[in-house]
């Protein structure tokens, strides 16, 4: 394998890697993808080659993000063997605050700087701290690069980072920092290969999975997002709730008897489509479900997205082109006819049955805006940034 690069994107539950290997003039391609489910509890360990032909399929005996980094360094090691180790480690990192703007090599200011954001991204970031500090202990020699769903959004505008904050939080960085940015990157790029001129079109992505957001294009860059500060903000998903009034949350903690942790269990864990179905947080679950309460949180999803996509349309002054990405985006036409249907005052009119078949293009010839479903490939993003790096 050629100048292999390792792309970690880990979880609370489970760790999501592909490994990339670098061809001529350093284009690269997946060599295998693979995942360590259940880390805490029974360790098990996935790998898939190029064909998505299953290669490996077995238990682990190490627990946690520690034990899921020496398995895959062990099947690495012994299936691959020789002299050849990974050029490079590209890791995703959620939060990158106000210092981290673009990828960075990983030394031990950065973790420290990485892991002092761990309040803002309590969902995320302490398993990146643990993930990179697990891949210093079996390979210490080895690059590491962090790469950060926050940095697509450092072209919004002030007047879109800014709370109504006394200036002195504001200046401390309580602002609107935007996620999901590997994916919009890697549907910038994608959309310039289909449309060389899609940069003068006003574009919106909606990035819908089981953590969801949408962010607005204007010049290829982003104006404007859904999620803010933290990524609980913003559309409803699969466990958290989404915008909420932060009145609602100092009548918990004063009246309803509730701590800080409750709280916040409750934001990221227990609302969302979960909590308004009490059936599940997928959306196939939910669609396939017969219950009044799954059809309602459907449809509450449906109207909060098209509710946004109309508050960005607004600042775009327009839409031409609409891109869904990610698990609900690419695999419920349900859900994108439910969004788009609420949102045909823009001009969206879909092709029933192309949306149905979940084809590239699911507008219709009498659209005014175009609508695309684009797959995302955040990690492929990282392994370029990563790659990037290690050349320069």
């Amino acid at each position: 394998m050629k100048h292999p690069i390792l792309v970690l994107n880990a979880g609370s539950s489970s760790l999501k890697f592909s490994i990339f290997e670098s061809l001529k003039h350093h284009s690269l391609v997946v060599a295998a993808h693979g995942e360590v489910e259940r880390i805490n509890d029974r360790p098990h360990l996935i790998i898939k080659n190029s064909r998505n032909e299953t290669i490996a399929d077995s238990d682990i005996a190490g627990r946690g993000h520690h034990g899921a980094i020496a398995a895959i360094h062990e099947w690495f090691a012994s299936h691959v063997g020789g002299d050849v180790g990974f050029d490079g480690v590209g890791h995703r990192v959620v939060h990158g605050g106000q210092r981290f703007v673009a990828p960075v090599r990983i030394d031990a200011e950065v973790l420290a700087a990485i892991e002092a954001l761990v309040p803002l991204a309590p969902l995320h970031q302490p398993h990146h701290v643990e993930v990179i500090r697990a891949i210093s202990a079996v390979a210490p020699d080895v690059v590491q690069v962090a790469c950060f769903d926050t940095a697509f959004h450092r072209t919004m505008p002030m007047l879109e980072r800014e709370f109504a904050l006394p200036r002195a939080l504001t200046a401390r960085g309580i602002v609107r920092y935007g996620f999901h940015g590997l994916s919009y990157e890697y549907i910038a790029t994608a959309l310039s290969a289909l449309d060389p001129n899609w940069m003068q079109r006003r574009t919106i992505v909606a990035h819908l999975g089981n953590g969801a957001s949408m962010c607005a294009l204007a010049n290829g860059e982003s104006v404007a997002t859904t999620m803010g500060f933290t990524a609980v903000d913003g559309l409803p998903m699969g466990t958290r709730t989404g915008s909420l009034d932060p009145g609602v949350l100092l009548y918990l903690l004063r009246h309803d008897g509730r701590s800080i942790d409750d709280v916040e269990h409750l934001i990221y864990s227990e609302s969302g489509l979960l909590g308004v179905s009490g059936v599940s947080s997928d959306m196939r679950e939910l669609t396939q479900s017969k219950t009044a309460e799954a059809a309602h949180a459907i449809d509450l999803f449906a109207y909060r997205s098209a509710r946004e996509l109309a508050a960005l349309a607004g600042v775009l002054g327009g839409l031409d082109t609409l891109v869904f990405t990610a698990g609900i985006g690419e695999h419920a036409p349900n859900v994108r006819a439910a969004i788009c249907q609420r949102a045909a005052w823009l001009g969206i009119t879909l092709d029933e049955a192309a949306n149905a078949a979940n084809e590239a293009i699911v507008s219709d010839r009498r659209s005014a805006v175009t609508v695309r479903v684009i797959p995302t490939d955040e990690n492929l993003v990282i392994a370029r940034h990563t790659r990037n790096l290690l050349d320069s």
